[in-house]
């Protein structure tokens, strides 16, 4: 089994903002899987499907997006998941230009939250996409925040497929170094 889970807030106000592009990555997995339903669990929004014989949990924290860590312990001991393996954790990141996307097998926070909370529950050791939201000169709470402007909007689809074929190829590859030297580059982006 693995959960795929999309970090983000809660609520309209939030939907379309940077902070929630995994929210926004998951929910585009789950259109790519012809997933429709979605029921709360877990302090969670969560869908399931059998992807290539393996039951593949989409998961999206209600809890805001600095106690994400609460709900993600309760699905890991709820199935009894060994975050090393089968838990991949979507969520923003300042530091990297927007439209790059880093994988990392653990680590720091980052000073993301979300991450400092899921860390503070099940340890470093967890695979994680990170998605590059770019850094502003404004406060970093107003960037991340916001929604994304007219030319990030532009080449979002083109990230989030780049996205999803990174947790495609994880979900049926098992060589997560071969999968970190393809996603682990800068953003090819066509214009």
């Amino acid at each position: 089994m693995k959960v795929v889970i999309g970090l983000g807030n809660p609520g309209k106000k939030y939907e379309k903002t940077r902070h929630n592009i995994g929210f926004i990555a998951v929910d585009n997995l789950r259109k790519k899987f012809n997933i429709s339903d979605e029921r709360e669990k877990f302090q969670a929004l969560v869908s399931e499907k059998n992807i290539d014989g393996e039951k593949v949990i989409f998961f999206k924290p209600q809890t805001f997006m600095n106690l994400s860590g609460n709900s993600v312990i309760e699905i890991i001991n709820f199935y009894k998941l060994d975050p090393k393996k089968d838990i991949i954790v979507i969520y923003d990141d300042m530091d990297l230009s927007f439209g790059d996307i880093r994988i990392r097998e653990k680590g720091s926070s980052g000073g993301h939250n979300g991450i400092k909370s899921i860390i503070s529950h099940i340890g470093e050791e967890f695979i994680r996409i990170k998605c590059g939201i770019g850094a502003k000169e404004r406060d970093a709470v107003e960037h991340v925040l916001g929604e994304f402007n007219q030319t990030e909007q532009k080449d979002l689809d083109e990230i989030l497929e780049k996205i999803n074929n990174c947790v495609i190829e994880m979900l049926s590859v098992q060589n997560l170094d071969r999968i970190m030297q393809k996603y682990n580059k800068k953003k090819e982006i066509s214009k």
